[in-house]
Order: C-alpha cells, then structure tokens, then sequence
C-alpha cells in the first residue's frame, strides 16, 4: 500500500528545490513527483573511506532532513563496497583499496555524525553488502555487459587519466555501476 501525502504548497517547493541546491538534472520531474503527494523515496549513499563525514556532507545532510520534514522516506545507504574501491571521481591516480574492517569501523563513526542532523526513526539503513553480497561472476558480467569503456571514458576524469597514460582500474569502471545499482536495489524515487 503506497502512502499518500498533501503535495507541498509552492512556497516549500520553491524552497526545498532552490536554496543550497547546484544543480537539479530532471527537475520537471522531481516537481511532478513532489505534486503527485505520493511518499518519496530519497536516496542518499555515504562511501565510509575516512573515518568522519566533511563539511562538505552539511549541506546534503540539511536537504535530506528538510525532505524528511516533507514527509519523505531518506534511504542512507552505507556503501560498504564501494568505500572499499574508493570514488574515483577527480582522482588523478587509482586509490589504495581500504578493507571491509576499514570500512565497517568508519561507517560506525559516519552513522554517528549523520544522525546528529538527519532523524534516524525516519531514516531507512540499507548496506550494499545486503544486496553486492548475493552477486555472482555471472551478476557482475550481466551488470557490466550494460555500458562500454567509451561511456566511462565520456567521464572527464576517466578521460583525463586515459589520455595522459595513467593506469585507471576496472575497479574504478565498477564503482559507478555499484553506485547505480543501489538506486535500483532500494527502489529509489530521487537520488541525492
């Protein structure tokens, strides 16, 4: 049964989608989606690489609470596996892959942070491992089978690396495929 809520008046729109918000890539869509009154599903995921959240974290932290506020549903997803390959976004050379135990114990610490801003009864807690941990070889090859080098190559700091002749590992291919998935595994209406 899918719960239904009062759509947000325009002012709380306007609110939630402009203020501390770069960037919105299907934005006629989340507005139609937020006026439709159905409970949202945001999704959030948290790569636990370091022991502490950054600043930086703040900002999507106070979204995802005013989402909350809405009525909306936040799924955190710890990304256990991920963390473990490290994000290769603006990486000018391949990270040193951290250890599940690594992982675990900064996952402790963020859990502990984001809760300080985010609710955690209205929070669901999904790990990647829920779903990664079920993964086969044959999982893997029918997940990567989807996409070619060239589209990752598209990515400005795979290309980058690519053109100067800087290894770049077909763990790093895999990270934003993993992170895909789990927007596919928790059923997510918005990705944060």
């Amino acid at each position: 049964m899918t719960s239904r809520k009062k759509a947000p008046d325009n002012k709380d729109l306007n609110y939630a989608l402009k203020r501390a918000v770069a960037e919105i890539i299907v934005r006629e869509e989340l507005i139609a989606l937020l006026h439709s009154g159905k409970k949202l599903r945001l999704k959030e995921g948290f790569d636990p690489s370091a022991p502490d959240i950054h600043l930086g974290h703040m900002v999507t932290l106070r979204k995802l609470r005013q989402f909350q506020e809405m009525g909306h549903q936040i799924v955190l997803i710890v990304a256990d596996w991920t963390a473990q390959i490290g994000d290769p976004s603006g990486a000018s050379a391949t990270r040193k892959m951290l250890t599940a135990e690594q992982v675990k114990a900064n996952a402790e610490t963020y859990m502990n942070q984001f809760f300080k801003i985010v609710d955690k009864e209205k929070t669901e807690v999904r790990w990647q491992s829920e779903w990664f941990g079920k993964f086969d070889l044959g999982d893997i090859v029918r997940l990567t089978s989807k996409f070619t080098v060239a589209q990752f190559l598209a990515r400005d700091d795979f290309n980058k690396r690519f053109n100067e002749g800087k290894p770049i590992a077909i763990t790093e291919f895999l990270y934003p495929l993993l992170q895909a998935y789990d927007s596919v595994a928790v059923q997510a209406d918005v990705e944060f």
